[in-house]
């Protein structure tokens, strides 16, 4: 996903995908759109329910969960202001989605009702085709970001997650909790407890009382996998048709 610029401003002053739209465009659709908070732990879709809204956040993450036979989840990808949440109204699956949102970091989001968005990508304009790359986009992130999970040592899919935060937190400080980290990354709390000490110990984070501060934003990147940079380099190719 997009890179975080040291020392420009903090990204998410508006969400990418809106950004994108022709002026007379954008400010139809914005405003259909009312801002809402984001915060951690917050619900914004429950498999099995009604998709009434979806959500384009302007800072802050919102995490992506899969939920697994024994009532836990796991994260498959992160949203920030680069996209939206609720694809599902408009891939055409209907009202019920089969995934979980739940806010990470705290921000705001523009929330538009599900139908009303459903109409004005299908209106002629830049909607549909801005909305599918993210589609797209998103999907080429999920695979990488599973594998990871799976592949590599804890220490660096645990880098790798900081460093996707990193990039839309609009800041060198943000809240992740070594409880919402073993969660997202799908292991006990120990081992991120370990790989947090370990980059810590290195000089690369401080953490606190669930808050990081990214010290070196080079090392964080190199203490990760490449799956960080495969994800945002396919993000940017397949935004650069939308």
């Amino acid at each position: 996903m997009p890179a975080h610029a040291q020392g420009a401003d903090p990204p998410g002053r508006q969400n990418r995908l809106v950004a994108l739209l022709p002026n007379g465009e954008r400010e139809r659709f914005e405003a259909s759109t009312h801002r809402v908070g984001i915060e951690p732990h917050q619900m914004f879709s429950r498999p099995g329910e009604s998709m009434r809204h979806v959500y384009f956040p302007l800072s802050g993450v919102i995490s992506l969960m899969t939920p697994l036979a024994d009532g836990s989840a796991v994260e498959t990808a992160t949203v920030g202001y680069e996209g939206m949440v609720g694809v599902h109204a408009f891939l055409g699956g209907g009202n019920i989605g089969n995934a979980q949102a739940m806010g990470q970091v705290p921000g705001e989001a523009l929330r538009m009702d599900a139908d009303h968005f459903r109409a004005e990508a299908g209106r002629d304009g830049k909607v549909w085709g801005v909305m599918f790359a993210f589609s797209a986009a998103l999907f080429l992130a999920v695979a990488p970001s599973a594998a990871c999970n799976r592949a590599h040592a804890i220490q660096e899919p645990c880098a790798r997650s900081m460093v996707g935060t990193h990039d839309r937190a609009g800041g060198d400080e943000f809240l992740l909790t070594q409880e919402f980290l073993s969660d997202m990354l799908g292991v006990r709390r120990p081992s991120v407890t370990v790989a947090a000490r370990t980059l810590q110990q290195a000089g690369v984070i401080a953490y606190s009382r669930g808050r990081v501060t990214v010290l070196d934003r080079a090392a964080l990147e190199e203490a990760s996998c490449e799956c960080y940079q495969v994800v945002r380099d396919g993000y940017e190719r397949v935004m650069a048709f939308g």
